[in-house]
C-alpha cells in the first residue's frame, strides 16, 4: 500500500513539537481516519515518567477529541538509525480504533523505512471482541 503522503509531513512536523527533554529522542505520528482527515501528535515527556505520553497516544487523542472513530493507516517517525516502532501500550490503542490490516508505516526523517500490518505487530491481539 503506497503511504498517504500527508501523514509524513504531519508526522515530521509534529516531530518537530515533541517534548522530549530527558529523552531528548523526538517523535511525531500522524494518522488518517475514517472521515479522510490527518491528526497528528508528538510525544510529551514528564519527570514523572509514567505520566508522558506517546506521539501515537497523542495522534489519536486528536482524532477521538474530533470525533473520529478509526484510524485507515498511521505514521510514526522517530530520529536515528534503528526502527522507530510503536510500544505495546501504543499497538494496544492503534488496535482499538484499528483493522489489523491497517498499514503501520514506520518512516525517519528521510522517509519510509518500513510498513508494518498492525497484526503483525500485535499478533493475537486482546480486543473488544474478548469482553463481549
Amino acid at each position: 500500500m503506497m503511504m498517504d503522503p500527508r501523514l509524513l509531513e504531519a508526522a515530521r512536523r509534529a516531530m518537530t513539537h515533541a517534548h522530549a527533554p530527558y529523552s531528548n529522542y523526538h517523535v511525531g505520528a500522524a494518522l488518517l481516519a475514517d472521515d479522510g482527515s490527518v491528526y497528528a501528535g508528538c510525544n510529551v515527556e514528564n519527570a514523572s515518567f509514567p505520566e508522558g505520553w506517546c506521539a501515537e497516544t497523542s495522534a489519536i487523542g486528536a482524532m477521538v477529541s474530533n470525533g473520529a472513530k478509526k484510524i485507515r493507516e498511521i505514521v510514526v517517525m522517530g530520529e536515528g538509525v534503528n526502527l522507530t516502532t510503536p510500544c505495546g501500550g501504543c499497538r494496544q490503542r492503534i488496535a482499538e480504533f484499528a483493522a489489523p490490516d491497517t498499514p503501520v508505516h514506520v518512516c525517519g526523517p528521510e522517509g519510509l523505512r518500513r510498513t508494518f500490518k498492525l497484526a503483525d505487530l500485535l499478533p493475537a491481539s486482546f480486543g473488544k471482541d474478548h469482553l463481549s
